[in-house]
């Protein structure tokens, strides 16, 4: 019988006692054979090791030092985005219909801040006159019987049509519809309030609440008119509202200028006071004020409003047919009804701006003239983002600048058109909100990406640092 080789590599698997070894085997014991280099695994007693030992115990080996970076994250460690103060302000989707309003105001006062200062006047001032005037912040003297309340509630008088109006163009938005024809809806809504009501002589009681339903009414009727013609002939509803809006305001004007004129101001006749929605010269601490009816009304209608598209069927049909109509008739919406609906809701919405502003701001109506509000709430609604509750933010802002003007004028010495000039930079700006949506989620990207590629890199370079250290 011939004797066993003697093996020049290490064998693994298999008990040969006594075999020499000039390389560790893995697997299985060599009692006696002292390795070169440490084993994975098993327990070798008394045989001191070159390097420590990966898995398996040898008490009284003194470990040697690893680096300390060189332990390789989890596979789910979350990964560290480094993003810029800019990022973290306006990068969250979920507070972006805030956070994207506010960077339009921020460009758009940086801009007119650019231009009153080539005006020579000092911004800063010019945007305190726009308080004071406001009623925000109190001015250095008041005319007798008048002081900060008076000017706040005038402010609140003109802010409650704003609203409406601003609710009225975001329901159409989130509908995917544009309804362009406020100004008319709120025209014709005033007039009939004014002729049926407001020169009837009914008592308040009776008179307010009629007044609410006839615009109410009068608003919805026009905004299904303009939702049928889409519904039934495919008439875009911008060309309909836009010629619709002419047709009222001559007819209107023609009824004023041979019925009911006023011979000495060259407007509609005066309404009667139990007809208003304002409770005009109220004495406050002193001082006259007008408290406006309907602003809790509006402030309610912008809450209930954000429910009715939030919680209810209707609410998630009209946001349906507004993001894709194609997808939501395949999921069995009724497209067409859908869209008659949603134009007279924003009508009705448009009626009540109507009557909250000619039987409430003012107390009659002026011929051959479109009120600048209704094209104005396109501005507050873009603004607010086509969000009820911000409309309310935006409606507010608006109506500063523009009661404001006049008081501003008057003491910088700037024109008062500065104020239109304002409210255009913030419609342009906001025009820019999917803008700069896109561009902040393409920076969000770009960063992700860069953090990602960071991480790539250090998992590498950890792992040649182990492996370096294995073959040291």
């Amino acid at each position: 019988m011939s004797k066993p080789e003697a093996n020049s590599q290490p064998r693994v698997g298999g008990d040969t006692p006594g075999a020499p070894s000039s390389q560790p085997r893995v697997g299985g014991d060599a009692l006696g054979a002292p390795p070169s280099q440490p084993r994975v695994g098993g327990d070798t007693p008394g045989a001191p090791p070159s390097q420590s030992r990966v898995g398996g115990d040898t008490p009284g080996a003194p470990p040697v030092p690893t680096r300390p970076d060189a332990v390789a994250p989890a596979d789910d460690a979350p990964i560290q985005i480094q993003m810029s103060w800019f990022l973290r302000a306006f990068g969250n989707e979920r507070w972006q219909f805030i956070t994207i309003p506010l960077l339009s105001i921020l460009v758009s006062l940086i801009a007119i801040s650019v231009i009153v200062g080539f005006m020579g006047s000092n911004p800063i001032n010019v945007f305190i006159t726009f308080l004071q005037g406001a009623g925000w912040i109190m001015k250095p003297v008041y005319a007798g019987g008048f002081g900060l309340l008076s000017d706040l509630s005038n402010t609140l008088t003109a802010f409650t049509p704003m609203l409406f109006a601003a609710l009225a163009v975001t329901i159409a938005f989130r509908g995917g519809l544009f309804n362009i024809g406020i100004s008319g809806q709120m025209l014709i809504s005033g007039f009939l309030a004014s002729v049926i009501v407001g020169y009837s002589g009914l008592s308040a009681f009776i008179a307010k609440p009629l007044v609410l339903l006839i615009g109410i009414a009068a608003g919805a009727g026009i905004g299904a008119l303009i939702g049928f013609l889409k519904y039934r002939f495919n008439i875009n509803e911008v060309v309909a509202s836009i010629m619709l809006n002419y047709i009222l305001q001559y007819a209107v004007s023609y009824f004023i200028n041979t019925r009911y004129l006023d011979q000495i101001s060259r407007q509609s006749k005066v309404v009667s006071p139990a007809s208003m929605l304002v409770l005009d010269s109220v004495k406050v601490g002193g001082v006259s004020v007008s408290i406006p009816l309907c602003f809790v009304l509006a402030i309610a209608l912008a809450v209930a409003l954000q429910f009715f598209l939030k919680k209810t069927r209707l609410g998630y049909e009209i946001k349906a047919v507004g993001a894709n109509r194609r997808g939501a008739h395949y999921s069995g919406i009724r497209v067409k009804r859908t869209i008659l609906v949603t134009m007279t809701l924003s009508g009705a919405l448009a009626g009540l701006a109507g009557v909250s502003y000619y039987l409430g701001y003012f107390n009659s109506i002026q011929p051959d003239t479109l009120t600048s509000l209704g094209f104005d709430s396109i501005a507050t609604a873009l603004l607010g983002a086509a969000h009820p509750i911000g409309n309310i933010a935006s409606s507010f802002l608006i109506t500063t600048l523009d009661t404001g003007s006049t008081y501003m004028s008057s003491m910088m010495g700037v024109r008062a058109e500065i104020a239109q000039l304002v409210t255009g930079l913030i419609l342009l700006f906001s025009a820019c909100s999917a803008f700069f949506r896109w561009r902040i989620a393409l920076s969000r990207q770009k960063a992700e990406l860069r953090a990602h590629e960071a991480a790539e890199h250090a998992a590498v370079g950890l792992a040649a640092s182990a492996k370096g250290g294995d073959a040291a």
